[in-house]
């Protein structure tokens, strides 16, 4: 795919974080190109330094305390580490753009859809309202938006998150820059609208004839989309190549462990004469729609629209279903944390009647480990702080050198150091952070613990040593989970039996076995699709 010069050529880069008296170098002597109309990857973990290299293209660190010791950006024969702040401008978002990680932290909360994709050709094109109105409908019609017309007056937190990234992409390709750069532009959404994602942006790719730069620790998707691979480890590259000779033949130990982190192991099986932990019938959570001047009700949004489960001793129950099909707000039902009809029982006593003064002494049985656990740790609190906080509602008798005792444990049984404990969630890493929420539910000593998609903001690597620590507490305690994901290769190596949940019906269950050797609806055949690129036999079974 080269012809002449790369359109970028990133040569011995390093980036260097100042922070007081300290300085920490992020990127040691980074090297790579970009070709017009390739698709290359960075790839590794979290803190390999290749989101840092990639920003550095646009110069988006925050300088000062983000400085360049060595290297150059090379782009239509300029060192773009050195032109003016107005080159720069006149650069981003023009001929390279960038989508993302998060949409909803990239976009605007007050401004609509209209005015921010707007800006974008207003500030580089100079076009009026009325050009820039039908410019904007033809980009959100582009990137597969529904009713474009009724979504101009949208803001993004009335959008899902797939649509949010949709409106990312049309900002960033309003102006058909020559390279677009993606930072983990799926990694929040669900499976079958990565797939839609990806797909697009191929699509769009293909059309404007332009280079992409793609950031992830998804190797599943480097090996659909790109061309070649460079992989980070510590800041440097430590192995670069085609994609398919890295995957077929990787070199470095490091990509070896990349390519092998996925989550293994089986789940416990199952065992029909265990004593059921909790059990639903007919469960409903309804949310009224109201209009008019009064507020009438005129229907309901039926988040779980008539559920019944079962969940034993020492078993998963694994509930997926993309985003909106009401994973979450069954087990927040579960939970008592949201209203609802039907009968909820825990330990053979009806719990769906009671009050929350009422549940407060459940609740040492009844835990949670929630999605980000950088959003569910107070920055405020110290670890120890954060951790016996249950233990001082619910144990108030102890003492404090028995709470620190116990905190300890705690920590130790999660994989981390007890001397942590004074020590603050932002001195942590993601996965470091989540076996702080675990030993945060873990402390009580729960019976049932509800995980609410606990590995899906994290590495691979990470994700598959966090699935071993729950399998591990999960044996050595009996524990009852309740595990919520759209990540299903998580799912498979955690789950007993599984419900597949669309629109608030379940649509699918049965042992987890079974449904992945051979689905039987349509819903549950295109999840599994996308999340392991299968396609659907005469059999009935899925293969590679």
């Amino acid at each position: 795919m080269k012809t002449g010069q790369p359109l970028v050529q990133v040569r011995n880069l390093s980036v260097e974080f100042r922070s007081g008296d300290t300085t920490n170098l992020a990127v040691k002597g980074v090297s790579f190109e970009i070709n017009k109309g390739e698709t290359v990857a960075l790839v590794g973990e979290s803190g390999s330094g290749k989101t840092v290299s990639a920003l550095s293209i646009l110069r988006l660190l925050p300088y000062p305390a983000a400085s360049h010791p060595t290297g150059e950006i090379l782009y239509d024969g300029k060192d773009l580490l050195k032109v003016s702040e107005a080159e720069m401008r006149d650069i981003r978002g023009a001929r390279i753009s960038i989508i993302f990680q998060e949409p909803m932290t990239s976009l605007n909360p007050l401004h609509t859809i209209e005015k921010q994709v707007g800006e974008v050709l207003k500030v580089h094109r100079g076009l009026d309202d009325k050009a820039i109105r039908a410019r904007v409908l033809e980009l959100l019609r582009r990137v597969g938006l529904r009713d474009p017309e009724k979504r101009l007056s949208a803001f993004p937190h009335q959008l899902s998150g797939g649509q949010r990234q949709r409106v990312m992409i049309a900002m960033a390709l309003a102006n058909e820059p020559d390279l677009l750069i993606a930072d983990e532009p799926t990694t929040a959404l669900d499976v079958t609208i990565q797939a839609q994602i990806l797909e697009l942006l191929k699509e769009l790719q293909s059309e404007l004839g332009m280079a992409m730069l793609l950031i992830t620790h998804d190797l599943g998707i480097v090996r659909k989309m790109a061309d070649r691979v460079y992989v980070m480890n510590n800041g440097k590259v430590v192995e670069e190549g085609k994609t398919a000779d890295v995957f077929a033949n990787p070199q470095h130990p490091y990509t070896r462990h990349l390519i092998s982190a996925e989550p293994k192991g089986s789940p416990p099986p199952l065992d029909p004469s265990a004593p059921i932990v909790l059990q639903t019938e007919d469960l409903k959570v309804w949310f009224p729609i109201r209009k008019g001047l009064l507020r009438r009700t005129v229907d309901y949004v039926k988040a779980v629209d008539g559920l019944s489960l079962k969940l034993r001793a020492g078993q998963t129950l694994g509930v997926v279903g993309e985003s909106g099909s009401g994973k979450t707000s069954l087990g927040l039902a579960i939970m008592r944390l949201i209203s609802s009809q039907g009968q909820v029982a825990y330990l053979g006593k009806r719990i769906d009647g009671l009050n929350s003064k009422a549940m407060r002494p459940l609740r040492k049985e009844m835990q949670i480990v929630f999605q980000d656990p950088y959003g569910s740790l107070s920055p405020r609190l110290s670890v120890g702080q954060i951790i016996e906080e249950g233990l001082l509602i619910q144990q108030p008798h102890l003492s404090y050198e028995e709470r620190r005792a116990r905190v300890a444990q705690a920590l130790s049984e999660v994989g981390l150091d007890p001397q942590a404990q004074d020590r603050y969630p932002h001195e942590f890493s993601g996965g470091q952070r989540q076996r702080i929420a675990i030993a945060r539910a873990m402390v009580l000593q729960p019976k049932f613990v509800m995980l609410d998609e606990p590995t899906s903001a994290l590495d691979m690597s990470v994700q598959a040593q966090i699935v071993d620590l729950l399998r591990d507490l999960q044996r050595r305690h009996n524990l009852a989970y309740l595990f919520i994901s759209h990540d299903l290769k998580v799912v498979r190596a955690l789950s007993s039996y599984i419900i597949v949940m669309r629109n608030g019906k379940v649509v699918e269950e049965g042992p987890a076995e079974e449904i992945f050797r051979a689905p039987k609806s349509d819903y549950t055949k295109a999840l599994f699709a996308a999340a392991f690129d299968l396609k659907v036999e005469h059999r009935g079974a899925l293969a590679v």
